[in-house]
C-alpha cells in the first residue's frame, strides 16, 4: 500500500487540514482480510475511486459494502474494513470544525457512522467519483479533489474562535486543559461545551481522550517495536492503566489484543494520518 500526503490548497487550509491519496494492488488473500480502523478525532470524506470497501462496525456479524464516497463525523466506534484488490482511496481530513462548516449541519446528526456522501452533499460528489476514476497518478487526483473544494468555499460557514481554539488542542495531543481552551474560544465553559457539542459531536473531554488515544495507536501502527510504557509516556497518559482503559472503549480491546491484530492485518491505515 502506498500513500501520498498532500497540504492543501492555501485557499483551503483555513478548514482542511490534509488530502491523503492512498493506493494498492493486492491478491485474493489479502483482499479477504480485515483491517481494524479505531476511530479518529479527524472528521473525513472518503473517496472510493475502484474497487468498493466493504465494512463491518463493532459488535456487528455481517460486513456490508460502501458506497463510492463515505462521510465519517463523530466515530466513537471502531470499524473493520475489507478493501477491493484494486484500491485507490481520497482521504480529505478536516480540521475541527470544518466539515461542519462544509456541511453546515450539527455534528450529532452524523453521529458515530458513515455516512453516503451523496445523501449529504447531493449528485455532485458522484460526479466528483466519475471523475476521479479517469485519473491517473495521485497529483491528479488532489488536483480534482482541490477544485471540488474550492468550488465549495463560496458556501463555507464562517469561522469561529472556537474552531482555532480547538485546533490549539489538536496540537497539545489532548493535554490541554478544556479550561484554558474555553478560555481561548472566548466563551464560557457552558458556551463551550455547547459549541463543542454542536461543532465536533463530542463533549469537550471525550474528544481530548480521542486525541490522545489517536496518537498512542498510530504510534503502535508506525514503530511495532515500540514499547506500551514508552506509548503512555509519549501520549502523556497518568499511567498505563488510563491508556488501557482508552483502548477499551475506543478499539473494543486492549493493547496487548491489539498488537495480535495488527500482526494479522494486510494494511495499517492510519500510519500516515496526520492532525
Amino acid at each position: 500500500m502506498h500513500t501520498d500526503f498532500f497540504i492543501p490548497h492555501v485557499a483551503l487550509r483555513e478548514f482542511v487540514s490534509s488530502i491523503l491519496i492512498i493506493q494498492s494492488n493486492v491478491d485474493e488473500k489479502s483482499s479477504a482480510s480485515a483491517c481494524l480502523y479505531p476511530p479518529t478525532p479527524q472528521h473525513c470524506i472518503f473517496l472510493y475511486i475502484d474497487d468498493p470497501v466493504r465494512s463491518q462496525k463493532d459488535g456487528e456479524t455481517d460486513f456490508r459494502t460502501e458506497p463510492s464516497s463515505i462521510i465519517v463525523g463523530p466515530q466513537i466506534t471502531r470499524v473493520n474494513l475489507i478493501i477491493g484488490k484494486i484500491f485507490r482511496s481520497a482521504c480529505i481530513g478536516f480540521h475541527p470544525g470544518g466539515l461542519h462548516r462544509l456541511l453546515g449541519i450539527p455534528m450529532p446528526e452524523i453521529f458515530d457512522a458513515g455516512f453516503d456522501g451523496a445523501d449529504l452533499i447531493g449528485n455532485e460528489v458522484n460526479a466528483l467519483n466519475s471523475r476521479l476514476k479517469e485519473a491517473v497518478g495521485a497529483s491528479a487526483i488532489r488536483n480534482l479533489v482541490e477544485e471540488y473544494l474550492l468550488s465549495k468555499l463560496v458556501k463555507l460557514k464562517s469561522s469561529l474562535p472556537f474552531d482555532a481554539a480547538m485546533k490549539e488542542l489538536m496540537i497539545s495531543n489532548g493535554t490541554s486543559s478544556i479550561e484554558r481552551i474555553a478560555a481561548l474560544s472566548c466563551l464560557s465553559l457552558r458556551q463551550f461545551e455547547r459549541k463543542c457539542h454542536e461543532r465536533i459531536g463530542l463533549p469537550p473531554k471525550v474528544f481530548a481522550r480521542l486525541i490522545r488515544f489517536s496518537k498512542a495507536y498510530r504510534l503502535r501502527e508506525r514503530q511495532p517495536g515500540i514499547s506500551w510504557t514508552k506509548i503512555a509516556h509519549e501520549c502523556s497518559y497518568f499511567d498505563q492503566m488510563h491508556m488501557i482503559r482508552d483502548f477499551k472503549e475506543f478499539a473494543g480491546i486492549t493493547p496487548s489484543a491489539i498488537e495480535k491484530e495488527l500482526a494479522q492485518a494486510p494494511f495499517r491505515l492510519q500510519t500516515d494520518m496526520k492532525f
